[in-house]
């Protein structure tokens, strides 16, 4: 009898310390949400809107610091400047009694960038901006040289890998398929027998004809996952990773090849028949022979896009393989990486920048770097880079931007870093679409 009464009033606590817990943990999650905004802001405003100057003009930026909104009283700032990414011109403090001052950051006489790098320490945290300013940016030139026989190496390498079947193994993946969009594994052969690269495959589910458009990744060493959004705007889809990685390798085995790999970007770099990058330009065009040979390719437009690493892999695909129509690339990297050998800022890795060269890793970087690539390219593009793009500097991005002769669309936001806005990215997509003339 004592139990029978006990069961339902214990059921009941249970019940409440139930809710109690749950408010507890809601509350406690509130309590450690990340703020949405800076508690101090400090905001630069070049007095050009463009953030562009003509050479040897002065650029002026004002500094304000803001904390709620308002202007922070006496509060001293600590700042340099100098060309962007190397050794700073100038440091020193400035007093501002409204929270409000300026800096000329004086001015260049060659096409490039300065910047500005600016801290304020409040109520014992420090706050941090950035802003560059761009000297005739679209008069920048490259200082890369062009191999004589960069054509014919690119030639005989793609005829080389043509010899190996592409033996493609298509896999279907319902987990990550939607009501309009199927996806698939791929596996296909490339650059050596049994050696593989891996892309998700994502096809509109109409069976009609589609543009196909190759989407490179950006660095580093990771698994990829799947992507619908292209599919969904009527395209065929591969995302592709670039290192062999099987998206469902074992965990263990992939972090032993992330270690392995986590300086990918320098293996045999003073070789340049067997460069690391030399599989993966290659497996892009393996890539476009693949989706070239689907049954729902529409048989005339070709779309590469990416940004970052998978940028600079859009301005080498387009520059190797003529089958391309149209492409969209974001900042890309490994653009005029021999900037720090000229005094200026190179691309990503920037591999130059620690002076830790020879004659034969400079050779080599000739036959992969995206300006040289960039040169070759015949096909409308859009491109797009932020100035304060510290990852892929705007100095090496726009000695590649610079040097493409054909028709382009180029979107400047120079607020950006090494991230691109939804506004951006939705001109890209339109872009493409009227290019390719889907409605």
């Amino acid at each position: 009898m004592p139990f029978y009464f006990f069961k339902p009033f214990s059921m009941k606590l249970l019940s409440y310390f139930s809710l109690f817990l749950g408010l507890l943990t809601i509350s406690l999650r509130a309590q450690n949400t990340p703020a949405p905004i800076k508690l101090v802001n400090i905001v630069l405003t070049a007095n050009h809107p463009d953030w562009n100057y003509r050479l040897n003009e002065a650029a002026t930026i004002k500094v304000s610091v803001l904390k709620h909104g308002s202007p922070v009283e006496n509060v001293e700032i600590e700042y340099q400047y100098g060309p962007e990414q190397l050794t700073p011109e100038k440091k020193g403090t400035l007093k501002l009694e409204n929270g409000v001052g300026e800096i000329n950051i004086g001015t260049m006489n060659t096409p490039g960038f300065r910047q500005l790098k600016v801290e304020a320490k409040i109520d014992g945290y420090v706050y941090k901006d950035e802003i560059k300013a761009g000297y005739a940016p679209f008069e920048i030139q490259p200082t890369v040289s062009m191999p004589k026989d960069f054509d014919n190496f690119w030639k005989k390498a793609i005829a080389e890998n043509n010899k190996i079947p592409l033996d493609a193994v298509v896999t279907h993946k319902p987990e990550f398929s939607t009501a309009t969009v199927d996806v698939y594994l791929v596996r296909l052969q490339n650059y050596q027998l049994g050696h593989y690269l891996y892309g998700y495959l994502s096809k509109p589910k109409d069976n009609k004809p589609h543009p196909v458009l190759l989407n490179p990744p950006g660095a580093g060493v990771k698994k990829i996952t799947p992507i619908t959004s292209f599919a969904e705007q009527g395209f065929i889809s591969l995302t592709t990773e670039i290192h062999g990685i099987s998206p469902e390798m074992d965990e263990k085995d992939f972090q032993k090849e992330r270690e392995k790999l986590k300086d990918y970007w320098a293996i045999n770099l003073d070789n340049k028949d067997n460069y690391y990058y030399k599989s993966v330009y290659l497996g892009c065009v393996r890539a476009i022979d693949f989706l070239s040979s689907l049954p729902e390719f529409d048989k005339k437009n070709v779309v590469v896009t990416g940004g970052s690493q998978g940028g600079a892999l859009t301005i080498v695909t387009a520059g190797i393989d003529k089958r391309v129509n149209y492409i969209s690339s974001f900042y890309p990297a490994l653009s005029d990486n021999s900037g720090y050998l000229n005094n200026r800022a190179g691309g990503w890795p920037a591999m130059f920048s620690d002076k830790n060269n020879s004659p034969e890793k400079i050779k080599t970087m000739e036959y992969y770097d995206i300006v040289n690539f960039a040169k070759k390219i015949t096909i409308p593009g859009f491109y797009s880079t932020g100035y304060n793009d510290n990852t892929c500097p705007p100095t090496s991005t726009l000695s590649a931007f610079n040097s493409v002769k054909a028709p382009k669309e180029i979107v400047i936001t120079p607020i950006s870093a090494h991230w691109r806005f939804k506004e951006t990215d939705d001109k890209s997509m339109k872009w493409l679409k009227e290019k390719c003339g889907i409605e």
